[in-house]
């Protein structure tokens, strides 16, 4: 049975930090493991990744070629008709609404809105109001449950 008084950290788990640069009984001494001189071997020796000396950097050498379309990337809040249809009865769907009914949180508040068209929208009349998309399977859903998009 393990107690308190049995207790004890698994073979290997517990070790012995080296004490580097301690003289030459510690078997670390002289070099401290670092060589013989050069650039690593000093005192603040560390060179960033990439770094090749002054020589221009091998990422610098290299062409770029092509699109990057991250600056201009829109992220959007999605929410599918099946969560509307659980939680809205036959009112306005707002972002304001969404937030109070707990579909929209944390970043997801203040992102652009898409409303896709995964599962079935049950509830008839319900009125779009503010929200910047719709898929097009959302858009057909919704007129054909006599709803509006405004």
């Amino acid at each position: 049975m393990l107690t308190l008084r049995n207790l004890k950290s698994p073979k290997g788990a517990n070790k012995n930090t080296k004490r580097i640069g301690r003289g030459q009984g510690s078997g670390q001494g002289n070099q401290a493991g670092k060589g013989h001189k050069g650039q690593k071997a000093r005192k603040s020796g560390h060179v960033r990744a990439g770094f090749e000396g002054g020589q221009k950097p091998l990422y610098m050498r290299l062409p770029k070629r092509g699109f990057k379309n991250q600056p201009h990337k829109v992220d959007y809040a999605i929410v599918n008709l099946s969560q509307l249809s659980e939680r809205f009865e036959g009112v306005e769907v707002t972002r304001e609404n969404l937030v109070a009914q707990g579909l929209l949180k944390g970043k997801n508040k203040t992102l652009p809105l898409k409303i896709l068209g995964a599962g079935e929208l049950k509830k008839k009349g319900l009125t779009f109001k503010g929200i910047e998309k719709f898929s097009k399977t959302a858009q057909d859903a919704i007129a054909s449950a006599n709803g509006k998009i405004e």
